[in-house]
């Protein structure tokens, strides 16, 4: 016999300026959550409409002990690294980025989207890599929207990309160092689900649109809230109302390691954080070629 996992809180979606000044709305890090072990950050970019020339991106920084997870809902994301590689992420496209050991990474507007303008809507997430993962060589998987596997429920009302873990009988074509899901469900207006989660996840819905019904309790929560279910049962359950419901649903398995953090920079110790700085400023982490 299945349970469904009750709501244990809310937490409202912050907004604020990141990079060149592009705005982002941020569940956590914030005052009121720092992380969701194994999760550091997410991120949702827009829905923004730039005129020619406005875009904005997040000019070279690096990246040491965690993974990045850029997904891609409307426009064009560009992004060049110290390792030499390059390219253009488009609507639905998803880019992880495993920067271990150390990379240089920009993300800027593509230059012909720049030139034209237009709308912009995506999600970044930070995943944490485990102790024994913080150094390993960074790894990309780029996965173009075709390649995403899609399920969708008998009665066609329920639409899942699936990014990470399974959903409706349908796995991932990504690899995480860890367990994790990922998964973005459209459901249309009246529609619900009842997905089996493994009982070791930490989950969480975050709704990118829509009010939507949550948990055994059925909560009508708004969008730009993160629904942290309890660890109280081995399904989640989450319906539409009067209009359709975007929501993205992720969790994974608890790290439950020392976290220290300095901007982007995330490792289990103080002195390992001082290293990382000190191998930036010496260039050990490369540079990137414009």
């Amino acid at each position: 016999m299945t349970t469904t996992r009750t709501i244990d809180r809310t937490f409202p979606a912050v907004r604020t300026t990141e990079g060149g000044g592009f705005i982002v709305h941020r569940p956590f890090p914030t005052r009121l959550l720092m992380d969701f072990d194994p999760f550091l950050l997410l991120d949702e970019m827009g829905p923004i409409d730039y005129a020619p020339g406005e875009a904005k991106g997040a000019p070279d920084h690096p990246h040491r002990g965690f993974e990045t997870v850029t997904y891609a809902l409307e426009g064009q994301f560009g992004h060049k690294d110290s390792a030499g590689h390059s390219g253009t992420l488009r609507a639905g496209d998803v880019q992880w980025m495993t920067a271990g050991a150390g990379v240089v990474h920009s993300e800027m507007p593509d230059p012909e989207f720049n030139r034209t303008g237009g709308r912009v809507h995506g999600v970044q997430l930070w995943v944490n890599l485990p102790r024994e993962d913080k150094m390993i060589a960074p790894r990309y998987q780029e996965i173009p929207s075709a390649q995403i596997p899609v399920a969708t429920s008998p009665d066609g009302l329920v639409r899942v990309k699936v990014i990470a873990g399974e959903a409706l009988g349908v796995k991932a074509a990504i690899e995480t160092r860890t367990p994790i899901l990922y998964q973005h469900f459209t459901l249309q207006p009246g529609a619900s689900i009842v997905h089996a989660v493994p009982h070791d996840y930490r989950v969480f819905a975050y709704a990118l649109s829509g009010k939507g019904m949550y948990g055994e309790e059925r909560h009508e929560i708004e969008a730009r809230q993160m629904v942290v279910f309890n660890d109280d049962g081995d399904t989640v359950t989450f319906a539409a109302g009067v209009e359709p419901l975007e929501v993205l649903l992720l969790g994974g398995v608890p790290l439950k390691e020392p976290v220290v953090r300095y901007g982007p920079f995330v490792m289990n110790t103080e002195a390992e954080i001082r290293q990382a700085v000190l191998d930036y400023q010496a260039g050990r982490m490369g540079q990137i070629t414009h």
